[in-house]
């Protein structure tokens, strides 16, 4: 090392400036991986909020008669809602019927005699969606009837804005779901059938 050198690394070390130079180059780049973070969670959260938003108004409108059986023009509402702010951003759907509120993501009902959840040959069970077998879900796919009571789902996949996932080695990819549950509106007259089915 030459003289010339060691005297701007000993002026280098006295210096105030130079420890602020380094200093910034060693907390600039956690504060910038920290702000594309707080943006990106906030970019999500606005997502979320966007899709449940759209997704409530088409469950609201999905009870009454007139749009009960028109799910395609609700759920291109949704997307549409969607796109607006995402534009690059891709929604599917999905629709289960219940009975009842109580009765919304829980098997159907059964005699389970060896206690272990689920029916076996020998038990009982209610056949609540018609199926002719024993389901671990008891809805039906789709938008039911009158005062059915109906799980409407939207999933929103889209690309994030910032390339900080990417940078951390995880998908940039993101999925974000949204739920309602409402009751259709008792448009028609009947009930559904309840068929207990045993030794299936």
């Amino acid at each position: 090392m030459t003289r010339h050198s060691s005297f701007i690394l000993r002026r280098l070390r006295r210096s105030e400036s130079g420890a602020a130079i380094l200093e910034f180059a060693l907390t600039a780049p956690v504060f910038l991986m920290l702000l594309m973070g707080i943006f990106d969670f906030s970019w999500q959260l606005y997502a979320q909020q966007v899709l449940q938003g759209a997704v409530s108004q088409s469950a609201r409108m999905a009870t009454l008669e007139g749009y009960a059986t028109d799910q395609t023009a609700l759920d291109t509402m949704v997307r549409n809602k969607v796109k607006q702010v995402y534009p690059a951003a891709t929604v599917t759907f999905s629709r289960n019927a219940y009975q009842s509120f109580d009765q919304v993501g829980k098997p159907e009902p059964l005699t389970d005699k060896n206690g272990n959840g689920r029916w076996d040959s020998g038990e009982c069970f209610e056949d609540l969606n018609g199926t002719g077998s024993w389901e671990a879900d008891s809805s039906v796919a789709g938008n039911g009837g009158a005062d059915s009571v109906v799980l409407y789902a939207a999933r929103m996949r889209f690309d994030r804005i910032l390339p900080l996932w990417k940078m951390l080695g995880q998908d940039q990819m993101t999925t974000l779901t949204a739920t309602t549950v409402l009751r259709n509106q008792p448009y028609t007259t009947g009930s559904a059938k309840r068929e207990v089915i045993c030794d299936k």
